[in-house]
């Protein structure tokens, strides 16, 4: 079958209705063997150092595992990918644009779905018939989210994995789907994690050091409890359509969406403390002084950019504000 790289989550009910294999490339690039490697090649290239690694990783896991055709996101994600789409075009790669509207309205949203069906040969109605293949495989992501909040029986680092692959599925939603049943399963039988634990949201985009990031937490009697943009990808609400589906999504919109997302986990999920990661030389940095400032628990905001694990000064400071928020929940 086809593959078709994706930049970012994107309608992905079209890519299976085409008959053709999604592939993240956001996981393709972070779980390589080397992934340094990969931007390394990416600026050998001439990719700029101050370019997102995210960018570069892309651009470096396209051409190492031969990925022939790539949708790229040009609006509501990164600013980069119209020139990264330039590029990859430049290569021989062939590139297919893909952009969310400015704002969730379903008439533009429905277009761009129909649009990108026409793109690649199928229909939003053969679209939307996958979307209800998909039904049973996200109500697993959604019951191993609640397993991780309500029942306290999954980690923060499983959370952010299985959420994180549906944009993709892992290539193989059939896998996918038996593989994550069975996590659900082992997972029923654990013992909860103590209540003393803290309980953490993560906003913003996955981190690139997610590996030791979630463990690290753990280690600090603190666990992510409520990974944003991860759940996003999952697709966690029941609706009657496609395009209700990816106008609910929130990513891709205003800050304010994101927002009121976070503030309702705050209050159902009883978040102690939420951790912001923005990643190095990306516009969306800048909304961290939205979300800042309308968040009432304590928000420590991190950076990454080409750094796959957690330097002695990040580890200094999640511990420092692990102490603040372990202090406020006392005082309450």
């Amino acid at each position: 079958m086809k593959r078709i790289g994706i930049t970012t989550t994107v309608p992905v009910e079209v890519i299976l209705a085409a008959g053709a294999v999604p592939v993240d490339l956001n996981n393709l690039f972070v779980s390589d063997g080397d992934p340094a490697s990969l931007i390394a090649a990416a600026e050998r290239a001439g990719f700029p150092l101050n370019t997102c690694a995210w960018i570069k990783g892309i651009y470096g896991a396209t051409l190492k595992y031969g990925i022939e055709e790539v949708i790229c996101v040009t609006g509501g994600d990164c600013s980069n990918t119209l020139m990264l789409m330039e590029v990859l075009r430049h290569r021989g790669v062939k590139t297919i644009p893909f952009a969310y509207p400015g704002e969730p309205d379903q008439g533009q949203v429905k277009a761009a779905i129909e649009t990108l069906a026409f793109k690649l040969g199928t229909t939003a109605d053969a679209a939307e018939s996958v979307r209800q293949d998909l039904a049973s495989v996200r109500a697993f992501s959604s019951e191993l989210d609640r397993m991780t909040w309500q029942d306290n029986k999954v980690s923060g680092k499983e959370n952010h994995y299985w959420l994180v692959s549906s944009s993709d599925f892992n290539q193989d939603v059939k896998r996918f789907s038996t593989e994550l049943s069975e996590v659900i399963n082992e997972a029923a039988e654990r013992e909860p994690h103590p209540p003393t634990e803290l309980r953490l949201g993560f906003a913003g985009v996955p981190p690139i050091y997610a590996a030791e990031l979630y463990p690290f937490l753990e280690r600090c009697a603190g666990r992510v409890v409520f990974n944003e943009v991860q759940r996003q990808f999952s697709m966690p609400y029941k609706l009657s359509n496609l395009t209700e589906q990816y106008c609910r999504y929130t990513y891709p919109y205003e800050t304010s969406g994101r927002v009121s997302d976070i503030r309702q986990a705050i209050k159902e999920r009883r978040l102690d403390g939420v951790i912001h990661y923005v990643q190095s030389f990306c516009h969306r940095a800048i909304g961290d002084i939205i979300i800042r400032s309308e968040l009432d628990v304590p928000v420590l905001t991190i950076e990454g950019n080409a750094d796959f694990g957690l330097s002695q000064h990040l580890r200094t400071r999640l511990e420092a504000f692990l102490d603040v928020v372990r202090f406020q929940r006392r005082s309450r």
